[in-house]
């Protein structure tokens, strides 16, 4: 019987003890969440590495094979030969059809690349279209003539060793900049492997850096 004071007895709090079947079950949710993470993270990098880059790049293939081999190593011709300076210092850059008439007014072989430059682009005096892989930014100004010349860069430093190739690489193009992938190089996070696979602004002030040179935004920008 209550005689009105508090009740001063104490409380014994009732918790909920996980039986092992709740527990097994909680530690295969945390397994799951895991394995489903990983899963996102995989599928987020697959979309970013091999997802992005085949929508944002296009492919051209050139309007004619073209083998530097044959001519480097049977025609013994050097770089220079084609991609010369102008007489001002400029720099030619992809040779006129009449450097390739000189030497193949009519074909003089089986070679399937040499008939078509003969019939379609010799015979009726057309230019060859070609895509040049180094097209730089529109706001960007470059001068082939001090680095060959004055700092004796080789074109290989830049461009490759396309006197060993024997085909023309496929042509891959940004398609929101339109330019070459050559400049940002293979890699979606740009450069390569190798020491001439990008030609980003960044590749320039590091060569630049390296030799001395002390930049200023009008020696590169228009």
């Amino acid at each position: 019987m209550s005689n009105g004071a508090s009740d001063h007895r104490p409380r014994i709090e009732v918790t909920n003890v996980p039986t092992p079947q709740q527990e097994r079950g909680a530690r295969r949710l945390s397994t799951l969440g895991r394995v489903l993470l990983a899963l996102g993270l995989a599928a987020g990098l697959a979309a970013g590495w091999i997802a992005l880059p085949a929508f944002l790049y296009g492919r051209q293939e050139q309007p004619l094979a073209f083998n530097h081999l044959v001519h480097v190593e049977t025609a013994a011709m050097s770089c220079e030969d084609c991609h010369s300076f102008g007489v001002d210092g400029s720099y030619v850059g992809i040779p006129p059809l009449s450097a390739c008439a000189d030497c193949h007014s009519e074909a003089q072989g089986d070679s399937e690349a040499e008939r078509i430059l003969v019939d379609d682009f010799v015979t009726p005096g057309r230019e060859i279209p070609w895509l040049v892989y180094a097209r730089q930014p529109d706001n960007v100004y470059f001068s082939h003539a001090p680095h060959v010349r004055l700092a004796e860069i080789e074109c290989r430093r830049c461009h490759g060793d396309h006197g060993k190739s024997e085909t023309t690489p496929v042509y891959q193009y940004n398609r929101i900049s339109t330019y070459s992938r050559n400049i940002w190089g293979p890699r979606i996070a740009g450069g390569g492997p190798n020491e001439w696979d990008s030609m980003k602004m960044s590749d320039c002030v590091s060569c630049h850096a390296e030799r001395g040179v002390h930049d200023h935004c009008l020696m590169c920008h228009k």
